[in-house]
């Protein structure tokens, strides 16, 4: 495996701006291309919490009917999305008005939700068993539902110290787990690291529109290409129901139709894409972005028509699946829960 120093050496200005600044590495280790996690020094890691976290993500008893839990509408085999156009929740119904987002990399996510309404993974992961069309609980019920499984309470001792069942730990426990789905050693991070053999002619090709022409990469930069940032393409605002994005959250006009940039790490695999789910393709995704977006008061200035022809989107396109990286494959549910 190549070295970060061969990383920065073969490819100097693409690895500053892919990868940043100095660091050092945590465990656990991630894979090529990525920054460490920053652990929150109140919620640090261990192989227990993490363990703990995965049980408590894939248990249906969690939820008002039993039959939904996070792993529902966060589906591993779909990299962590659900592949439908919105979520359903208990009773089968829709959950909600967005698509659900993927969990890839959500550890160096500095905002959670389409709309950035909570900052840190434990704030996130407690906002579906409160949600009613979600999973229709609430804190009291979710810890008297735990502390009626016996088997439960050891698995709490082991990850916390003491077997005290908390929603706050619940909610630590399943942001452990979150932040161990990490996607990346993909063709695109071996190619940068040295290996020439990873991309072929067209994926190459991508690769020089993605970062010129196409200008994919002032929105989705970084090790995660994702700037993080709140960007208005025109969805939304654009036919009822209106959807104001980021600017419910903020209550600032210039955040008016504003939604979360989302990582291209293993996006091949996310669709339909954008928060509406409108896109069925990559290639209606493509032709969005080459029209410019829809034309609206608060349109990003970076979404401008662009000149790429079909053969520029199907190379782009190629270019894009290279970002299928490893990490989260072996991330399965459990085969048994506490009883």
């Amino acid at each position: 495996m190549p070295t970060r120093v061969q990383y920065q050496r073969l490819f100097p200005l693409l690895f500053t701006v892919l990868l940043g600044s100095q660091f050092t590495f945590a465990q656990p280790r991630e894979p090529l291309g990525l920054l460490p996690v920053e652990w929150p020094t109140d919620n640090p890691y261990s192989v227990a919490k993490a363990e703990l976290g995965r049980l408590l993500f894939f248990d249906k008893r969690l939820s008002s009917d039993g039959n939904v839990s996070c792993g529902s509408c966060h589906r591993p085999e779909l990299a962590f999305t659900d592949g439908l156009e919105f979520p359903k929740g208990v009773g089968g119904n829709r959950a909600g008005d967005r698509a659900t987002p993927s969990l890839i990399n959500r550890a160096y996510g500095r905002f959670q939700f389409w709309d950035g309404r909570t900052n840190t993974l434990e704030e996130q992961s407690a906002h579906p068993f409160e949600n009613q069309r979600e999973m229709g609980m609430s804190r009291d019920c979710v810890e008297d539902e735990l502390r009626r499984i016996p088997g439960y309470a050891p698995l709490f001792a082991k990850a916390f110290g003491n077997p005290k069942i908390s929603f706050d730990r619940v909610a630590q426990a399943i942001a452990t787990f979150e932040r161990t789905i990490l996607s990346g050693n993909s063709r695109f991070d071996r190619y940068m690291a040295g290996d020439r053999s990873q991309l072929q002619a067209n994926e190459l090709r991508g690769l020089q529109l993605f970062f010129g022409k196409a200008q994919c990469s002032s929105c989705h930069s970084g090790p995660n290409f994702t700037s993080e940032e709140f960007t208005n393409l025109g969805i939304g605002v654009d036919r009822p129901p209106l959807d104001k994005g980021r600017s419910v959250v903020t209550g600032r006009q210039e955040d008016w139709g504003a939604f979360k940039v989302p990582t291209l790490r293993e996006v091949s695999k996310t669709g339909p894409w954008m928060h509406d789910s409108r896109m069925k393709k990559l290639e209606n995704a493509m032709n969005f972005y080459r029209q410019g977006g829809i034309l609206n008061a608060g349109r990003d200035r970076r979404i401008v028509k662009l000149d790429f022809d079909d053969a520029e989107r199907a190379d782009l396109i190629e270019f894009l699946k290279t970002l299928d990286g490893e990490g989260w494959q072996q991330i399965v549910p459990p085969t048994k829960f506490p009883d």
